[in-house]
């Protein structure tokens, strides 16, 4: 009886030890191949997965272990990088610091536990491949039920494809930085300035912008791109089906390489209910804007048996994406007329203001050519007043700065989503205090063509360190003519946007031009990260940095970092 007893139980134990394994998703095979990307007017040979670009969407189950297989049929190294998930670092997929990449002809596994929920989305991060076509999309179910009700989802994903590879719109920008600014000030928009504002004002508005080398237009550094949704242009309608009282989930996903987007559903409320994968107070907008490598999921619930558009105009209005929701196949949402009221940086955008500006000059400010520049005392800068000029302080709302041109509004006067409306649904960790604070300014140089962190580009740049355990606050302040969208691989990012413990929970934060944000981490994962803007062509010119996590679990460390 004794043997029978302990057998029993060994048995007993064995069990409830399978029980707990994670179980292992559906294993996904990708290979990476040059494909033909046809947007209706132009063709060219592109980056995609499985022979098609966008790339399959992925779907895993929270809990569950994750296997994809990733074949390289390139003739130059690849990787895929799992943009949100929360991974052993060996996982990440960016080469030169979480593995060396995937060589031509050859196969790498990646494993790693699927530990959240949401939609995210993947690309690779080597070259320019993702602007080239290389990225798809993620959805991760939860272990238990939603905190919101739906009938039916669709995945949607915005993509800015222009008939330009990556590498030579770098080498363009580089050659000339307002290459593809196609919204230059003319003699005509001279004189439109001078009947509203007076021939006084307008020549001092022009000379101030010309003495910092730049203007109001510098929204978009890369103009002339054909807006897609799931991989089709406004002429191939990509198009979703409902059934009229349906609630329609829809998750967007930025995957562009330097566009922002407004969207709308005109005729359609929609409510936000996950930020970046993170469930969200549920709020009510008639639009929102997503930055690069952001995701949002809304609901929306059409009532009519119509077509209904889905808008998303780029922030500068030099382009769109359009596609449809409709009740059968082959109709196709009447196109609302593109809005052409592009918006125009401001002084206030700039953190300055006319009447506190002689002299200055922002080709000799140069925030990247001296790595010194970021330990110097700007206040003695001869020529400058930074205390007028107020660089990089932080409004009241650095969300909806006042006189920033940059603002955006609903049409209509409806309501514009702000992060300042997002409030986590639940707080992700305790409160307590962070331990210390970072600060990174975000430099640049437009005519040099050269982006960078606190002045200093990423190979000049030493690691920022951080200790396992801690919470560190981070701190941006924007000294740049350009909005950035900041990712942080590995970590949580815990938004200040003013909620307290509800403070919303992304994994990219968007920093507006003259502004300040800031967001906490839990230091919970160990390894080396990389932490950049995520616009191709400013990461790629120098807004990147690595991150260390010294200390913590050793196993994670000790990962098979062949994926085998």
């Amino acid at each position: 009886m004794k043997i029978e007893t302990a057998a029993g139980m060994l048995l007993a134990a064995l069990a409830v030890a399978v029980l707990s394994l994670p179980a292992m998703a559906k294993p996904y095979e990708l290979t990476v191949d040059y494909v033909e990307i046809d947007t209706g007017d132009t063709k060219t040979t592109g980056i995609g997965y499985n022979g098609s670009s966008p790339g399959p969407t992925l779907r895993f189950r929270e809990g569950e272990e994750a296997e994809i297989t990733v074949t390289n049929n390139l003739d130059e190294t690849t990787s895929i990088h799992w943009h949100g998930q929360i991974l052993p670092y060996q996982m990440d997929g960016v080469p030169g610091i979480s593995f060396p990449g995937i060589a031509p002809g050859e196969t790498f596994t990646y494993r790693f536990p699927v530990r959240q929920n949401g939609t995210y989305w993947f690309h690779s991060h080597s070259g320019f491949q993702e602007p080239d076509g290389a990225y798809g999309s993620i959805i991760i179910e939860p272990e238990k039920r939603e905190p919101f009700r739906f009938d039916r989802e669709y995945v949607v994903v915005l993509k800015d494809k222009h008939p330009h590879s990556g590498a030579r719109i770098m080498r363009n920008l580089k050659m000339m930085p307002d290459y593809y600014n196609r919204q230059q000030r003319t003699l005509g928009t001279l004189m439109d300035d001078v009947a509203k504002d007076g021939l006084s004002a307008t020549l001092s508005d022009r000379k101030d912008w010309g003495n910092m080398r730049m203007t109001p237009t510098d929204i978009e550094d890369v103009q002339g791109f054909t807006g897609l949704i799931n991989g089709m242009s406004p002429e191939q309608n990509w198009t979703g089906l409902f059934k009229p009282d349906e609630r329609v989930r829809l998750r967007f996903i930025n995957a562009s390489a330097m566009t922002y987007f407004d969207v709308r559903i005109p005729g359609l409320e929609m409510t936000v209910v996950q930020a970046d994968g993170n469930n969200v107070q549920p709020v009510t907008v008639d639009e929102f804007r997503i930055a690069v490598a952001e995701t949002y999921d809304v609901i929306v619930q059409p009532k009519e048996d119509r077509a209904y558009a889905i808008m998303a105009e780029s922030m500068g209005r030099s382009g769109y994406a359009f596609a449809s929701l409709a009740p059968r196949e082959g109709m196709r949402a009447e196109m609302p007329e593109p809005r052409t009221d592009g918006p125009l940086l401001t002084m206030a955008d700039m953190g300055m203001s006319h009447d506190n500006m002689p002299g200055m000059d922002h080709g000799a400010m140069d925030m990247t050519s001296q790595p010194e520049m970021a330990g110097m005392d700007h206040s003695n800068m001869p020529g400058m007043d930074h205390s007028a000029m107020n660089m990089g302080a932080k409004p009241a709302d650095p969300f909806y700065a006042s006189g920033s041109g940059l603002i955006p509004k609903a049409v209509n006067g409806g309501k514009f989503l702000s992060y300042a409306d997002l409030k986590a649904q639940k707080p992700r960790y305790p409160e307590r205090p962070a331990m210390r604070e970072i600060e990174l300014r975000l430099t640049g140089n437009m005519e040099r063509y050269v982006w960078s962190i606190n002045g200093i580009k990423y190979e000049d740049a030493d690691p920022i360190r951080l200790q396992y355990g801690e919470r560190v606050r981070f701190t941006f302040i924007n000294e740049t003519m350009m909005a950035h969208p900041m990712h942080l691989h590995g970590m949580w990012s815990m938004l200040d946007n003013g909620n307290g413990k509800w403070n919303p929970v992304k994994h990219t934060i968007n920093v507006n031009p003259g502004t300040t944000v800031s967001f906490e981490t839990e230091v919970d994962e160990p390894g080396e990260w990389a932490f950049h803007c995520h616009l191709s062509y400013h990461m790629a010119s120098g807004m990147f940095r690595k991150v260390i996590v010294e200390g913590g679990p050793e196993t994670a460390l000790n990962t098979n970092a062949n994926g085998n």
